[in-house]
């Protein structure tokens, strides 16, 4: 396998994780996915040892300045036993290809860190194979996770945690998010108003927090229009991926929404 994968390419979870198998079969079904590529554990593992993959990752990331996500895709990643969800790191806004490349590498090293070790011996998993996806950052206006079934309850409906800016201000815990829940046919059921008073963005050198007003802290970041393209977003992941079990990581910037990431929805 090359070095770098088209993300459209990359179809085998077991060379290139399930970060990217997953993201790979939503590109090709043109789900709004961020465009970018795949790293296999193969190359991950040599741009680490600074083979001349290295040259390969520098060149994918040459002629432009745009930020980029570097993610963690382990093999057994965002499979419906074992997500990792905040126990691999995720590198946000860097620019330059030697970034992009330490990036990789501290990608790879948290697949031995203590959360991750922690997390894989509960599951009598080995040692991390990590593969990683490097995509195009979506500079959100707002972002947020999606549940298409309510991993409390269990009940039939569509869950949503959002806040103005990157998303990992809401996985981080760093804001208390708006909350929203939908039925099956994408009816609100459910608004509660968080507190965001901070948000992320992508700064010159990874992302920054930005302090926001007080109107905009307490006034909710979805309208109605925007959870309704949510509701269409899961819908697209039914036909893809089989209903109806979805986490979903989205993102909305001028009005469009992208999929960042889509998993299985399971305990850990």
């Amino acid at each position: 396998m090359p070095a770098v994968t088209p993300l459209a390419d990359a179809t085998d979870g077991a060379a290139s994780g399930g970060k990217a198998a997953s993201l790979g079969a939503a590109a090709r079904a043109e789900l709004p996915v961020p465009a970018g590529f795949a790293l296999s554990v193969d190359a991950v593992e040599a741009v680490v040892q600074e083979d001349p993959a290295v040259a390969a990752v520098r060149t994918a990331c040459a002629g432009g300045h745009r930020p980029r996500a570097v993610r963690s895709s382990a093999v057994e990643e965002d499979s419906g036993e074992a997500g990792f969800a905040g126990a691999h790191r995720t590198v946000l806004g860097v620019c330059e290809p030697d970034a992009v490349v330490a990036a990789v590498r501290r990608v790879h090293a948290s697949g031995d860190g203590a959360a991750a070790r922690a997390y894989r011996g509960r599951l009598g998993l080995g040692r991390a194979r990590m593969g990683v996806v490097v995509q195009e950052l979506v500079p959100a206006d707002v972002a947020g996770v999606m549940f298409t079934r309510n991993p409390v309850t269990g009940a039939a409906e569509r869950v949503v945690e959002a806040s103005w800016g990157l998303g990992e201000a809401v996985v981080a815990g760093l804001v208390v998010p708006d909350r929203f829940r939908l039925d099956a046919e994408g009816r609100v059921l459910e608004r509660t108003v968080g507190e965001k008073d901070v948000a992320l963005r992508a700064g010159p050198t990874g992302t920054e927090e930005v302090v926001v007003d007080d109107a905009a802290a307490h006034a909710p970041c979805l309208d109605l229009g925007q959870l309704a393209a949510l509701h269409a977003l899961a819908e697209a992941c039914d036909a893809v991926y089989g209903p109806p079990d979805h986490d979903i990581e989205f993102a909305f910037h001028r009005g469009a929404v992208f999929l960042l990431q889509r998993r299985p929805i399971t305990g850990g």
